[in-house]
């Protein structure tokens, strides 16, 4: 039986749910009519999402934070349901231009915002030492990388690509980044952005890393469309801005450490 403190208890009484199958991350996802808990060990992430949603609650379209509890290095966070459908959705990857457009829309409402009072880094400095901690605990699981990435045209071992990252770091372009930029992270409703879930490594960092974990998830939901019109360069078009393939590289390669 699923354990659930009793603060979230008395809130949540005996409302039906169903289990969430969407996404990659290793939490555990109940969804009710209008509120979503979210269960997983307790991390850095678990305490930045936290920290995330109070911050952006007044600010960005992010679920409402109800209560957040910490029992047994177990975490669970109990949040508002984001109403729309995620990117990800048939409705959005059968129409490219609408769904880069909203895309491009939900990256700019992220750079607008003024991160003087940001309550969480994410900046190269905190992120390569977080990758280092990863590596020399064994963490980095290799089979859930990019095929490229490891092996004969690719890196030896996780420890050589860190050391490839900290040797190679680009100049930052500071901005509020989500950190996890994915299609199945972002809702649209009515021809806009509905919000942004699974807020765990939002914060301050440059704004390519955005930009790079959005542009590899479009290469991964387009691979499987015969459409010719998608196209993931496609997106810079959309932001007004020139493709910067280092930097593309550099924060997909980062991301294969996390």
């Amino acid at each position: 039986m699923l354990y659930i403190p009793q603060k979230i208890k008395d809130i949540i009484g005996n409302r039906k749910y169903i289990k969430d199958s969407v996404g990659m991350s290793d939490s555990q996802v109940i969804l009710f009519d209008d509120m979503v808990l979210k269960i997983q060990q307790s991390n850095n992430e678990t305490v930045n999402e936290a920290e995330m949603l109070k911050w952006l609650n007044d600010i960005l379209p992010v679920p409402r934070l109800i209560a957040s509890e910490i029992e047994n290095n177990t975490s669970f966070i109990l949040m508002s349901k984001i109403k729309g459908k995620m990117l990800c959705d048939n409705a959005y990857t059968d129409n490219p231009h609408e769904l880069l457009s909203l895309l491009a829309d939900g990256l700019n409402q992220l750079w607008s915002i003024d991160i003087k009072n940001c309550p969480c880094d994410n900046t190269l400095s905190f992120k390569l030492a977080a990758a280092r901690l990863s590596v020399e605990n064994g963490l980095v699981d290799i089979e859930n990388t990019e095929p490229e990435t490891f092996g004969k045209d690719g890196f030896s071992s996780p420890l050589e690509l860190l050391e490839w990252l900290e040797k190679n770091r680009p100049e930052e372009e500071l901005a509020l980044t989500h950190g996890d930029y994915s299609l199945q992270n972002i809702f649209a409703e009515d021809n806009g952005i509905s919000g942004f879930i699974d807020l765990g490594k939002a914060g301050v960092a440059d704004k390519w890393q955005d930009i790079a974990i959005c542009y590899r998830s479009l290469k991964h939901v387009f691979s499987k469309h015969k459409n010719s019109q998608l196209n993931p360069d496609m997106l810079f078009e959309k932001l007004g801005i020139e493709k910067n393939e280092e930097k593309l590289k550099y924060y997909i390669l980062l991301d294969e450490l996390f």
